[in-house]
C-alpha cells in the first residue's frame, strides 16, 4: 500500500517506520530540510529505541521529503501525525493539523484515506473530512479516519509493533476496509494485535479517556503516597497489596514526583477544557491536574524545608529527562525544580546521559532574562555531579543512576543527602546516607 505520513515526531515517525516495517512503501513527509537530510542517512532525529535499526533496515521501503505535493498526491492513505500542543487556556491547537489538510487538499489527485493520528478533540476528525471534501480537486472522493496512537516514549517502536490495541473510528465501508488492509499484518503472526473498529467520535474520546484514565491513577498514587508518609506507611507495599487486585492491577502504581511528557500533561488539560465547554465538568481529571501539578515540586519543597535556606547551596540534579529511556523534557519536573532552586540562589550540579544539550536551551532564557542568582553547571558523570554537593535530587529513574553505588553519595558529597523523587534505591541500602523519597 501507498502511504504518506505527514510529520516526523514521535507518532508519525514511528508510525512510518512501523507500517514501512509490515511491508508497506512510506514517505515521510517534514518541512525541515536539515531533518530530512538526516532521516535519509538512517538518523534518527529523536532518541528511541530501535528506531534507527528500523530505518537501516526497511530502508527501501521509506522516504523522506520536504515536497508534500508530490507526496500526497497520488497516496492511498495520507496519516495525519502533527503535533497538538496545548494553547493557553488548555485547549488543544489544531493549526497544524489544519495547515497539513490545507497542503493535501491542494495536493491531492486521487480518491484517498485520510488518517487522524494526532490526538484531536473529539469531533475533530468530522471537521476534517467536512474541509478536505468542501476543497479538494472536483471529482476527488476523500474519507477520514480517526486512529489514536497509543505508543509511549521510550518503548514507541515495541508500543506500535505489538501495540495493546489498534483502534479506527470511521463512517465509511470504504475507509473501514481500507484501515483493515493497512493494519492486517499486525493482526496476524507474530503480532496478533487487537483490532476494533468503531465510529470517529468513540476512537477520538478512546484516546482521551484512556490517557487519562492513566494520569488519574498516577495522581491517586501519589496522593495516597504523601498521605503514607504522614501517618507511617510504606507505599511500595501499599501498591503490592493493591496490585494483586485484578480489578485495579499494578501497573501505573509507582509513586513518584508526578508524570510528564507530551501526553498526560496535553491530554489532561485538552479534555478538562473540553468537558467544561460542553458543560459536563470532568472534576476527577480537573483534580489530577491540581494533583500532578503539586506533585512536581514535592522534592524542592522537602529539601527547602530541612535546609531553610538553599542560597549558595550546591544541588545536584541527576535526571533531567521526564522519564528514562527518552531525550524529551516536555513537562519534565526538572524544570520546575530547577527554576525554583534557581530563585533561591542555588548552585546547581546537573546530570543527565542524553539530554544535557537540550536542557541548557530549555532554561537558557532564565538565567539570561530572570536576574537569577543562581547557577547551573553541567556533568557527564554522577560522581562529577555529586561532588561537593549539599544535597542530591533524583528526577529520574536512569539505570545509571538506579544501579549507581550508594556508598558515594556519603564519599563524595559535602552532605549525603538524598532526594529521590523516583524511589530508586531500598531503603535498607541507604541506611548510611541521609534518604528522603516519595511515600516511604
Amino acid at each position: 500500500m501507498k502511504i504518506t505520513v505527514a510529520g516526523t515526531g514521535y507518532v508519525g515517525l514511528v508510525t512510518g517506520v512501523a507500517l514501512a516495517h509490515i511491508g508497506h512503501n512510506v514517505t515521510c513527509v517534514d518541512i525541515d530540510e536539515e531533518k530530512i537530510k538526516k532521516m535519509r542517512k538512517g538518523i534518527s532525529p529523536i532518541y528511541e529505541q530501535d528506531l534507527e535499526r528500523l530505518m537501516k533496515e526497511d530502508k527501501d521501503r521509506l522516504n523522506y521529503t520536504t515536497d508534500y505535493k508530490e507526496a500526497y498526491k497520488n497516496a492511498e492513505v495520507i496519516i495525519i501525525g502533527v503535533g497538538t500542543p496545548e494553547r493557553a487556556d488548555g485547549s488543544a491547537n489544531l493549526d497544524y493539523v489544519f495547515g497539513v489538510c490545507n497542503q493535501i487538499a491542494d495536493s491531492l489527485e486521487k480518491d484517498c484515506i485520510v488518517v487522524v493520528k494526532s490526538t484531536v478533540p473529539i469531533g475533530t476528525n468530522d471537521e476534517v473530512e467536512k474541509y478536505l471534501r468542501e476543497n479538494v480537486k472536483k471529482g476527488i472522493t476523500v474519507d477520514v479516519a480517526s486512529n489514536p496512537e497509543f505508543l509511549a516514549q521510550g518503548t514507541a517502536v515495541r508500543d506500535t509493533l505489538h501495540a495493546s490495541r489498534i483502534v479506527v473510528g470511521v463512517e465509511s465501508e470504504r475507509a473501514k476496509e481500507v484501515m483493515s488492509e493497512m493494519y492486517k499484518p499486525l493482526t496476524k503472526e507474530p503480532y496478533n494485535v487487537p483490532f476494533l473498529i468503531t465510529n470517529r467520535r468513540s476512537a477520538e474520546m478512546i484516546k482521551y479517556a484512556s490517557n487519562d484514565f492513566l494520569a488519574l491513577k498516577i495522581s491517586y498514587i501519589n496522593e495516597i503516597a504523601n498521605l503514607c508518609e504522614r501517618l507511617g506507611a510504606n507505599i511500595e507495599d501499599v501498591t503490592k497489596g493493591m496490585g494483586y487486585d485484578s480489578r485495579i492491577g499494578n501497573k501505573f502504581l509507582n509513586a513518584g514526583i508526578g508524570y510528564g511528557g507530551s501526553c498526560f500533561p496535553k491530554d489532561t488539560k485538552a479534555l478538562h477544557w473540553l468537558s467544561v465547554s460542553e458543560g459536563v465538568e470532568l472534576k476527577t481529571v480537573k483534580a489530577c491536574i491540581e494533583v500532578n501539578k503539586s506533585q512536581k515540586i514535592r522534592l524542592y519543597e522537602k529539601l527547602r524545608d530541612d535546609l531553610k535556606t538553599l542560597k549558595n547551596k550546591n544541588i545536584a540534579v541527576l535526571g533531567l529527562t521526564f522519564k528514562p529511556g527518552t531525550d524529551d523534557l516536555r513537562e519534565a519536573p526538572s524544570i520546575d525544580n530547577v527554576e525554583l532552586l534557581l530563585d533561591a540562589g542555588a548552585h546547581i550540579r546537573a546530570y543527565d546521559p542524553i539530554s544535557i544539550e537540550s536542557f541548557k536551551k530549555k532554561i537558557s532564557y532564565k538565567l539570561e532574562n530572570d536576574g537569577t542568582e543562581g547557577s547551573i553547571t553541567y556533568f557527564d558523570n554522577i560522581d562529577d555531579a555529586i561532588t561537593a554537593a549539599d544535597a542530591a535530587l533524583i528526577m529520574t529513574e536512569w539505570p545509571e543512576i538506579k544501579n549507581y553505588n550508594i556508598s558515594k553519595y556519603k564519599k563524595l558529597m559535602k552532605v549525603p543527602r538524598v532526594y529521590d523523587g523516583r524511589n530508586c534505591y531500598k531503603l535498607e541500602d541507604t541506611k548510611d546516607i541521609i534518604y528522603k523519597s516519595i511515600g516511604r
